[in-house]
């Protein structure tokens, strides 16, 4: 099993008349996104969308989530299986990344409030996403929040890149626990063991739109998690947040497949539950 990932570089986000990619720089039709992005949600009491350069004397709070626009091109499913999409295995095929920008979605909810980004001064310095061109989606709900808003703003702005040229273009073989074949050198054999916060009372999270505290540990391709597979709820304080947009682009999985067939043998993925407080969910 194979996947691609095609990296596109976005230097500018900025409005206009038509969502598309100019060179480098993503031009959003600003009510087309709001649209895209409530799609009629009765939770959505009001949206909006805003548009963040690092360096500005800007913060955005209080975050909710960070997701990397993405599109998949070739092979099975879409993008945030199980929310977005149909419940298909993803993982394979074809996928394009717009990278150097991000959606963020903030907005009050119930209960105590962390999480923010500066895009300039100290506070900036302690955050990787300052460096990201962020789209911000302000929310406003009615109760709980919507998760689904952000996924869709993501995956609108993720379609303007679906017929660019990525300048970046990696592979990922997924050989799984089988697929060696007797053929490999003697390596370590590694297996990834991806605990997710499971804790429950907004410190959730999903695998193909289900609440993992309902699972057992499971074995997926490691490339699942490029195609959105896996999707924060992480909602509430900033020391417990694991974004979106770090599951999209899980550093762990990243190594694991650049040493693959190097000095181990890249088994694959587990995912499993993690509690807080010594509970498992």
């Amino acid at each position: 099993m194979v996947m691609e990932l095609g990296r596109i570089s976005i230097e500018e986000v900025d409005w206009g008349r038509k969502t598309s990619i100019d060179g480098k720089t993503l031009r959003i039709d600003r009510e087309e996104l709001v649209e895209k992005a409530c799609r009629g949600d009765p939770r959505i009491t009001s949206i909006r969308a805003e548009i963040a350069r690092p360096g500005e004397s800007t913060r955005i709070i209080p975050i909710k989530d960070v997701i990397e626009p993405r599109v998949k091109v070739e092979g099975n499913g879409g993008i945030f299986p199980g929310l977005i999409s149909g419940v298909e295995t993803v993982g394979d095929g074809r996928t394009h990344v717009l990278k150097g920008c991000s959606v963020v979605t903030a907005g009050q909810i119930v209960g105590f409030q962390e999480g923010m980004i500066d895009m300039s001064g100290p506070g900036a310095r302690h955050t990787f996403f300052s460096k990201l061109l962020n789209v911000a989606l302000v929310i406003e709900v009615k109760k709980n929040i919507s998760k689904l808003a952000g996924l869709r703003g993501a995956a609108y702005l993720g379609e303007a890149g679906r017929n660019c040229k990525p300048s970046e273009m990696n592979r990922y073989e997924v050989r799984g626990p089988s697929g060696s074949n007797g053929s490999e050198p003697d390596l370590p054999k590694v297996a990834y063991v991806y605990m997710l916060l499971s804790q429950g009372l907004l410190h959730d999270t999903y695998l193909y739109g289900r609440d993992v505290k309902a699972i057992l540990p499971t074995l997926i391709m490691s490339t699942e998690v490029m195609d959105g597979a896996i999707v924060s709820g992480n909602c509430v304080s900033a020391c417990d947040k694991n974004t979106t947009y770090h599951h999209q682009n899980n550093p762990i999985i990243e190594e694991l497949f650049r040493r693959d067939g190097v000095d181990l043998f890249f088994m694959g993925t587990v995912v499993t539950v993690l509690g807080l407080y010594g509970q498992a969910g």
